[in-house]
């Protein structure tokens, strides 16, 4: 295995970090942090720069806060400098790591994404089904709560068999130990999503090479395998457990864990999947709705809002969901005639 040993300089070379800051600032232009952080910016950089080349660089404490869109999760962001070294610091290892991944992990990565995980299943669902001429098994399966239990130091050795600088592998300590709990990584970094895939390409190792299976897809921590065989399933569900169990310290959501046949649908990028057709989610519509109404009480930008509608609608296209989305258009007409009959009052 290639290791890799004097990389910690082009973490912060300038030109790196002015390519993270550039990142960084990506889509929140406006915000007030970013533009503080603009008035000095070529001091502010150079501040950076002499603090990870003379290994003096401490990340600012989180900022947690709870999200609930519709999900309860607590979410902890960091300052606007830290995003940039960790910028900086994804930069220069997703390359190395990222050749390593399989091509069915599809979370956080260049080309690949939920639409990306939607064509592959229903490429495996042809095959598996024969044309949707034969039942076709899933095993749906969910790590339980991964990002509060990974475990910190199983993700150093894994990531050390790769990286042997220890300068690097320092400043990564520093990233992971910025967490108030003893395990586990916080929702809503950068450094968070790429470590998941590092962590958990052990897993797709083994359910590629040792255990065999052809159509398996991960998205970050929930993943699925279909078979024509439900007896199959239920033996890799096993091996599977036991392998997270006793190399990861992690485990399979029990609730959420389960093999089904593709004809009672399946719940997974963001779609719900049959054989002849894909819906979306209803939490997914729900929260849609959710911002139509915001929008009529003037709660959120016409700006804002077209963007998220644009955003919204480019995904939902993927989905048969035409009624529907002229359902919604036809309410996006008449919030916007009572948005503009209450701005008249």
């Amino acid at each position: 295995m290639k290791t890799y040993k004097n990389i910690y300089s082009k973490i912060y070379d300038f030109k790196n970090l002015i390519f993270s800051y550039q990142k960084a600032k990506k889509g929140k232009t406006k915000k007030f942090y970013v533009k503080e952080f603009e008035e000095n910016l070529a001091y502010n950089l150079k501040i950076l720069y002499d603090e990870l080349k003379n290994q003096t660089y401490r990340p600012e404490p989180l900022k947690t806060f709870i999200l609930r869109d519709p999900k309860t999760r607590k979410i902890s962001k960091s300052a606007f400098r830290d995003r940039i070294v960790h910028h900086a610091l994804v930069n220069i290892l997703e390359p190395i790591f990222d050749k390593t991944f399989i091509y069915d992990s599809c979370a956080n990565r260049k080309g690949k994404g939920t639409l990306f995980g939607l064509k592959r299943f229903y490429k495996f669902v042809r095959r598996i089904s024969k044309n949707n001429s034969h039942p076709c098994f899933i095993l749906k399966a969910d790590i339980r709560h991964y990002f509060q239990e990974v475990d910190r130091e199983i993700l150093l050795k894994i990531i050390k068999k790769k990286i042997t600088d220890d300068k690097v592998v320092g400043l990564i300590k520093l990233i992971l130990n910025n967490f108030e709990c003893k395990n586990g990584m916080p929702l809503g970094n950068l450094t968070s999503q790429f470590f998941a895939n590092v962590c958990l390409n052990e897993l797709d190792y083994f359910v590629k090479h040792k255990l065999k299976t052809k159509y398996y897809i991960r998205y970050v921590d929930d993943f699925v395998i279909l078979h024509k065989s439900k007896e199959q399933l239920e033996i890799w569900k096993k091996e599977i457990d036991i392998f997270l169990r006793d190399n990861l310290y992690l485990e399979l959501h029990f609730d959420k864990t389960r093999i089904i046949p593709l004809s009672r649908g399946l719940d997974f990028v963001g779609f719900r999947n049959f054989y002849y057709y894909t819906l979306l989610r209803k939490r997914n519509i729900r929260g849609m709705k959710r911002k139509i109404n915001l929008f009529i009480k003037n709660e959120i930008s016409y700006k804002r809002f077209f963007e998220m509608f644009q955003g919204w609608n480019a995904y939902a296209m993927w989905a048969d969901s035409y009624n529907l989305i002229n359902k919604l258009f036809l309410l996006l007409r008449f919030a916007r005639f009572v948005r503009i009959d209450v701005k008249h009052k």
